[in-house]
């Protein structure tokens, strides 16, 4: 099974936040051009917008999988 990149999943946390992409811009202080562009899948984002799209949608990682450690 395949799963979803997480900037898939970060697009779907943004519409399933029913606030505007103009709003979150607004709110967030990123620039409405660059979400737009991500979102519809133009270009990427770097950490920080990523950061503050995080924070702004109350966002967190959780593995799916356990991690190995060699030792």
């Amino acid at each position: 099974m395949t799963s979803k990149k997480l900037s898939d999943q970060l697009r779907d946390a943004i519409d399933s936040s029913g606030v505007t992409r103009y709003r979150i811009a607004q709110e967030t202080g990123i620039d409405e051009s660059a979400l737009a562009k991500f979102y519809n899948g133009k270009r990427g984002i770097n950490s920080d917008t990523l950061d503050r799209l995080g924070e702004y949608l109350g966002l967190r990682i959780v593995t799916d999988k356990t991690t190995q450690t060699d030792g």
